[in-house]
């Protein structure tokens, strides 16, 4: 069985948004179409309390985009966003979360910011997400949404390290692109044995 992973469609990273990833609204309609095709289908929410850790605003002297090392390795700092409860932590009005079987929220730890749809950024501290896939025998992943050059990217490498079948569709995501990020996530992938695809 073949599961869709849509990741943080959320307001926040759609025009307008906090943390708004250029375009990212313009994946929603074919992500709602290629719904219909899929096994099952999984949501992510960022889903952060306020004053998380990953926010460049609990860093003096700080402004996003850079980072900082935090015990579990370097973080890029973020502008406030997807704080739980208020309108921009809202899945994109236009998103068809009825399709959705389960909703995964991540980075609700003070402490550690979470990217991928399976780990915190320490890459040890499970979110559920592989157990119930595996109870329900699903192997074949697609993974589609925001942002593609990171939360996108670490849960599809993540994907392939725990030995699920992972595709990105790329016509479907959007990148922040800071730095060369996008290239960067889009080699790494490549080399885990990600396929990418459209």
């Amino acid at each position: 069985m073949q599961a869709l992973i849509v990741i943080d469609v959320q307001r926040d990273f759609c025009e307008g948004g906090a943390l708004a990833v250029p375009g990212g609204s313009e994946v929603v309609a074919p992500i709602n179409a290629l719904m219909s095709e899929a096994g099952a289908v999984v949501l992510t929410q960022d889903w952060h309390p306020a004053g998380h850790s990953s926010f460049a605003s609990q860093h003096e002297g700080k402004s996003p985009l850079e980072t900082v090392e935090m015990p579990y390795g370097t973080q890029v700092l973020w502008p406030d966003h997807c704080m739980q409860g208020t309108q921009g932590a809202e899945f994109h009005e236009d998103l068809d979360t009825a399709r959705a079987e389960m909703i995964v929220r991540k980075g609700f730890r003070p402490g550690i910011d979470s990217y991928s749809a399976f780990f915190e950024n320490d890459h040890e501290t499970p979110t559920g997400l592989a157990g119930y896939l595996r109870e329900r025998g699903i192997e074949d992943l697609t993974f589609v949404g925001l942002a593609y050059d990171f939360c996108v990217a670490w849960s599809a490498l993540d994907a392939a390290k725990l030995g699920f079948r992972a595709t990105v569709r790329e016509d479907l995501c959007r990148a922040i692109d800071a730095d060369g990020s996008k290239a960067a996530a889009r080699a790494r992938m490549q080399d885990a044995g990600v396929t990418l695809a459209g």
